[in-house]
């Protein structure tokens, strides 16, 4: 249990989820490559090429350098898509790639924070377009996302506007905190990655989940709680026993942009130099 419902006059508090093998059990982005095939935006030795990603990532999860080309390939590949063709997409086929992935574990603790009064925030590198709809399918409160550059035309420009990744999101972390009013020292964190090593220590509260070796070795040392996320579940399956408070609707946290996104693109343009 994650204790008691948050005293009214308590620092506010919240829970913070990678979502990529932490609450789902596959990479969101990728899992979308076939509809994106279907919907004419990639050709199909994309899809391949995407479909052999995912498998890599399930096998051992991809390291910072995979990662990185992963990224360039991916910002590379959206280049010219239609931002509005590429929600529909996400829209129309969410609850048939999403909803049974979603780990058990990952909602049952999602619901019990909400019970405890904390707010659930998303924080994921994937894409904003595929993260937003996957935290309401989830009762999220809040989401932190890769955003990418948008022209005139609606179209993705290839560029990324912010990077939600590595220190990236603990900065995002650290601003909501100080925006909502979210003792840090009450919050909680989940992710499978030592990428999230930031995140997990900006929090009271962290916790390492189906974690890569890397993390593994670092929860170990650091005596934090190991969770080991195996049963994928349709959220509508678990109801009425999984529901979603009555709230205002998700809130999708573009104000951290200003500072975040200053300092995620001013990190990644370093590690790109080799200056990090």
């Amino acid at each position: 249990m994650l204790g008691n419902v948050e005293n009214h006059l308590s620092p506010r508090a919240a829970a913070f989820f990678d979502l990529d093998k932490t609450v789902i059990a596959k990479s969101s982005t990728l899992t979308f490559s076939k509809s994106f095939y279907q919907g004419g935006l990639i050709n199909r030795r994309a899809a391949l090429r995407t479909a052999y990603a995912q498998f890599v990532f399930l096998a051992g999860g991809l390291d910072h350098d995979q990662m990185e080309r992963m990224r360039e390939y991916l910002s590379a590949l959206c280049r010219g898509w239609n931002v509005q063709q590429v929600r529909e997409i996400v829209a129309e086929t969410l609850h048939e790639l999403i909803d049974p992935i979603i780990y058990d574990e990952a909602a049952s603790l999602i619901e019990e924070h909400h019970a405890a009064g904390r707010d659930v925030v998303i924080v994921s590198t994937s894409g904003a377009e595929v993260v937003e709809p996957v935290g309401e399918l989830l009762g999220a409160d809040r989401v932190v996302a890769t955003r990418m550059v948008v022209g005139a035309d609606g179209c993705f420009t290839g560029e990324v506007e912010y990077y939600a990744y590595g220190p990236t999101k603990a900065e995002a972390v650290r601003e909501l905190a100080a925006s909502e009013g979210y003792d840090l020292d009450r919050c909680y964190a989940y992710s499978d990655s030592a990428t999230d090593l930031p995140m997990l220590q900006a929090v009271g509260h962290p916790h390492a989940v189906n974690p890569d070796r890397a993390l593994r070795r670092e929860a170990v040392a650091r005596g934090w709680p190991i969770l080991e996320f195996r049963h994928p579940v349709r959220l509508k399956k678990r109801l009425p026993a999984f529901s979603v408070p009555t709230r205002p609707a998700l809130v999708v946290a573009a104000a951290i942009g200003a500072a975040a996104a200053t300092a995620g693109l001013v990190w990644y343009t370093n590690r790109r130099r080799g200056t990090v």
